[in-house]
């Protein structure tokens, strides 16, 4: 299952949520203002990145250059409650899925959570991913 981290008024936010919709790929949508995320939630996100917090921490955001946060000075633990406690601070969106994480918007990127062929049985029109895999077919 694809998770996406939203934020209201985030326009690149709104463009994957469009771009899932129109692609007929469900998503769970969790805006990071209306939902707390959970101390393991935070921990599984940053372990997915590859370059830590500079993947995941928008450094510019109005918190941390308020608070001159120094990110390498954390222990994990302190990390993850600062995160919970200023969700402000995370890059958006966040997308996730057993395989893949993209934070940000990209056109291009985002194809990567398009579902692979052989990753469900298709039966042509009445597959929900049938466009999916004919767009998929096509491009190949």
């Amino acid at each position: 299952m694809i998770v996406l981290y939203t934020a209201n008024g985030c326009p690149s936010c709104r463009k994957a949520k469009k771009w899932f919709k129109d692609h007929n790929i469900s998503f769970i949508e969790k805006n990071i203002f209306s939902v707390i995320l959970k101390d393991k939630e935070i921990l599984y996100l940053l372990k997915r990145t590859e370059n830590g917090t500079d993947d995941i921490i928008s450094k510019r955001s109005k918190v941390i250059q308020e608070a001159q946060i120094d990110f390498e000075s954390m222990s994990i633990n302190e990390l993850i409650t600062f995160v919970r406690n200023n969700p402000s601070c995370l890059k958006r969106p966040i997308i996730i899925s057993d395989k893949e994480m993209q934070i940000g918007y990209d056109n291009e990127e985002i194809e990567a959570f398009i579902p692979r062929i052989n990753e469900f049985k298709c039966e042509k029109e009445k597959c929900p991913h049938y466009y999916n895999c004919g767009y998929v077919r096509e491009e190949s």
